[in-house]
């Protein structure tokens, strides 16, 4: 019989980076300044252990930092 696996939120884990839903006025300040569309962004599922507890919709866009080990802050929308 099959059984249902428990899901693991893993935000705080140090290898997972931070993830967090911008503002639409933000968002479109990030369109403008890498003037783009939003069907031209890289796509993220909603069922991403990384982004469960944020309650993501579709539509909203994510910002992902990620600290890389030469101590540069690196951001991906």
């Amino acid at each position: 019989m099959a059984t249902k696996k428990n899901q693991i939120l893993v935000p705080d884990h140090i290898y997972v980076p931070k993830h967090e839903i911008i503002p639409k006025s933000e968002a479109e300040e990030v369109l403008k300044k890498y003037n783009c569309k939003p069907t031209e962004l890289p796509l993220i599922f909603v069922n991403v252990p990384a982004i469960l507890g944020l309650g993501v919709k579709p539509c909203d866009m994510i910002k992902i930092t990620r600290k890389i080990p030469n101590s540069i802050i690196d951001t991906w929308w």
